[in-house]
């Protein structure tokens, strides 16, 4: 049995690597920053059209609700990639954009080969990464063919039982200010999930925007965690994106994935729920 790859890959690894035939790069910003500039040869994809299927009831799975299995599938042949494929995704904010949840829908699909440019395309470009504006054209591909998601996830009402209890945690993801109801700019309540802990995924990040190294990462999310289990633990956030920046964070430390609350915030405060706004945070020293 082969060696699980790390879920983080620096730039220096991949200027190694990039000429590999099986490799597919994917830009998971957004289409306009795409095309004013992305990594040579790298493919583009849509975190509203592609990697989500957006409902008109937002209360329904929330903003960014998954594809379908056969979606999802179609928009992996669509970017060449097959079970062999060696996928290195990357965006515009150190992950937190959609390449993070890309990685997870990847993994949740039983995809090993799969990981996260360090930095993304703002410390590609600091090395010396070559770019430009092309398009790129997809390698044709037969269909992936996959029947479930395997990874972890929990729904509204699994939230709603567990987060009182202690014996659970729920991890809200989000930036501090919208936990604690002091702003709102996407959804239409202020707030958070009772009893819920606020751990913002920006401090999985050191200043320069790269993840803190895996011994550091370890060392935060085991205070947290201390003997709870993976099964026991929900990550969310606002639409199930930037949650997928804690999971991968928590994936490159070495401890097993959580579960993912793709509904988030905004399922929650769209469904009547109780919304808390006193401030308990779990106060991260890392």
């Amino acid at each position: 049995m082969s060696k699980p790859i790390s879920p983080i890959i620096e730039v220096d690894e991949l200027v190694k690597i990039h000429q590999l035939e099986n490799l597919v790069i994917v830009d998971a910003s957004n289409e306009t920053s795409y095309n004013e500039k992305h990594l040579n040869g790298a493919l583009f994809v849509d975190l509203n059209t592609q990697l989500s299927n957006i409902k008109e009831d937002v209360s329904a799975g929330g903003r960014h609700p998954l594809p379908t299995i056969e979606q999802f599938s179609n928009t992996l042949k669509g970017l060449g990639i097959n079970k062999k494929t060696y996928v290195v995704i990357y965006d515009d904010k150190s992950g937190a954009n959609s390449a993070a949840r890309f990685w997870w829908m990847l993994k949740a699909v039983g995809h090993n080969k799969v990981q996260v440019l360090n930095g993304g395309i703002q410390e590609a470009e600091r090395k010396g990464f070559p770019m430009n504006s092309k398009l790129v054209k997809a390698k044709k591909t037969t269909t992936y063919k996959f029947t479930e998601w395997k990874l972890q996830q929990a729904t509204i009402l699994d939230v709603e039982n567990y987060a009182p209890n202690k014996n659970y945690i729920v991890i809200d993801a989000r930036e501090e200010e919208r936990y604690n109801g002091v702003v709102e700019p996407l959804d239409l309540v202020a707030g958070h999930i009772p009893g819920t802990i606020n751990i913002p995924f920006a401090t999985n990040l050191d200043f320069n925007g790269l993840f803190k190294n895996a011994k550091a990462l370890k060392n935060k999310y085991q205070v947290v965690f201390e003997n709870i289990k993976s099964d026991h633990i929900i990550v969310h956030c606002g639409s199930g994106v930037t949650a997928c920046h804690t999971l991968l964070a928590i994936a490159y430390a070495g401890l097993e994935i959580p579960k993912l609350y793709v509904g988030s915030w905004s399922e929650w405060s769209r469904n009547n729920k109780k919304i808390a706004t006193i401030n308990n945070n779990f106060k991260n020293e890392f």
